[in-house]
């Protein structure tokens, strides 16, 4: 069982989808990562409860909506979650009810979300099946690029150390992190901030081959 790493919510339990369809980021892959936003948010020194105060946070393949729950627990105003199936949706909001944390669950594809969403997004989290193939996962995310995506927003990508590294469009920087057998994408226009998240990270838009582990 999944929890609420800090926040408003902090340490409340959450309900996962029965069976296999979902696979929950892991309380150390969301402690790390939530780490890094409140770095590159400018927040890191404030009580969580407000360290994405102001963000919209957008959640894409969110099965139990722990990490959309996180972020409405650390103060996002507006916190969205897109996953196709109906019973993890349901643990989403039935999650959403017991913690008090306000979110917004589109039952859908992520395709089908981002071809008809019109909002823009400070944060856009990608947490897909590790089976997606990576050409569709770089479609993704370049849709989300041209269209959900704020200007100076920030694309999070979870993703298995197995896979092949996203691609991400051109004026694009990127790096990551790893957590065992989960490596953590992080993507932005060049010019924008950098996020410092307190971990050795690989700069993928430099010329450095090496990839750090944690």
């Amino acid at each position: 069982m999944s929890r609420i790493i800090a926040g408003r919510a902090g340490g409340q339990r959450l309900t996962t989808p029965p069976g296999r369809l979902t696979r929950p980021t892991t309380d150390r892959v969301r402690e790390g990562v939530f780490s890094a936003l409140a770095a590159w948010n400018g927040t890191a020194n404030e009580v969580p409860e407000v360290q994405l105060a102001g963000q919209a946070f957008c959640d894409l393949f969110a099965g139990s909506g722990a990490v959309a729950l996180e972020a409405a627990s650390r103060g996002a105003t507006t916190v969205v979650a897109v996953d196709r199936d109906r019973c993890a949706c349901n643990v989403m909001k039935d999650n959403s009810r017991t913690t008090r944390l306000r979110i917004e669950v589109s039952s859908q594809t992520v395709t089908a979300f981002l071809a008809q969403n019109h909002r823009v997004f400070d944060v856009v989290w990608f947490d897909p099946p590790y089976d997606l193939a990576a050409d569709d996962m770089d479609s993704l995310i370049l849709t989300a690029c041209d269209g959900a995506l704020a200007h100076n927003g920030l694309l999070v990508v979870e993703r298995s150390r197995r896979s092949r590294d996203p691609r991400f469009p051109d004026g694009y920087e990127s790096w990551n992190s790893r957590y065992g057998e989960t490596v953590v994408y992080y993507a932005q226009r060049t010019g924008e901030p950098e996020v410092d998240t307190g971990r050795a990270v690989s700069y993928t838009h430099l010329t450095l081959p090496t990839i750090y582990s944690v």
